[in-house]
């Protein structure tokens, strides 16, 4: 098994008397397709927030390729090679899709980069290969404003992709995406080089059976279970956190990575 790229150790955070976060301890191998699920309020995305720095932790460690980054501030852990999507877009939707992508670009190499015209040149076809990538190719001259809700969630993820990320934390990145979307990123992050260690908290069960080979679910702030995708599909105690007893298999139309066409 690979090292841990990413190695968090009794994190938590707590606003006063709730604990959003509780002394979580997890380990994602470098290269691995890992999937946060758990219900409403489990403390996913508070969870990223810790990894990425813009929410200080209350107590624990995060680990990144070996390195204590618990001080370090937001910016510097994305030197570092962090890269993220958000639940809720921060895309420039005055300018084009194409100038998004490149600005992300331009962030990860410093602005200097763009005033070497060989430089620049390559960025754009950087630029040009991550829009084809994600499907919007045809769209590189489009005011991001005119985009569709899902057209956009691919953008964020090739604005992601632009900053060259050794772990890549994508948050519901199909939310709002038709199957025919959701199928095409699935097939992106699968193809994404071992260099990319991919982390994602998603709704979409298709989607997270269909590409995590490693799964945590999150309940009340606490890892509840981590395991492979059938060890959590056949957990009565991740179907009792998110249904309760007595209810049907939360799994019973989530069968795995076949439920999913990918081309």
């Amino acid at each position: 098994m690979s090292a841990p790229l990413l190695s968090l150790s009794g994190v938590s955070r707590a606003y006063g008397a709730l604990k959003a976060v509780d002394d979580v301890t997890l380990d994602v191998p470098a290269g691995a397709r890992h999937a946060l699920i758990g219900p409403n309020g489990a403390g996913k995305s508070t969870l990223f927030k810790l990894v990425t720095g813009s929410v200080p932790v209350t107590a624990g460690t995060v680990g990144l390729d070996g390195h204590d980054v618990t001080r370090l501030p937001e910016h510097q852990r994305a030197r570092r090679g962090i890269s993220q999507t958000l639940q809720h877009s921060s895309l420039f939707l005055s300018q084009t899709v194409e100038q998004n992508v490149l600005l992300a670009a331009q962030r990860r190499h410093g602005t200097r980069r763009s005033l070497v015209p060989r430089r620049q040149t390559a960025a754009r076809d950087r630029v040009r290969a991550l829009l084809d990538d994600v499907g919007l190719a045809a769209r590189a001259g489009t005011s991001v404003a005119a985009l569709s809700h899902g057209e956009r969630r691919q953008l964020e993820v090739a604005v992601a992709l632009a900053c060259e990320p050794t772990l890549l934390l994508l948050d519901e990145p199909a939310a709002g995406m038709s199957p025919a979307e959701s199928a095409r990123l699935v097939g992106l992050l699968r193809s994404l080089p071992e260099s990319v260690t991919v982390v994602i908290v998603e709704h979409d069960l298709d989607v997270v059976f269909a590409l995590a080979t490693s799964v945590t679910v999150l309940h009340l702030g606490r890892v509840l279970l981590t395991g492979t995708p059938d060890e959590v599909r056949a957990s009565t105690a991740v179907q009792e956190a998110y249904l309760g007893t007595g209810r049907e298999s939360l799994f019973l139309d989530h069968p795995g990575p076949a439920h999913l066409e990918v081309s």
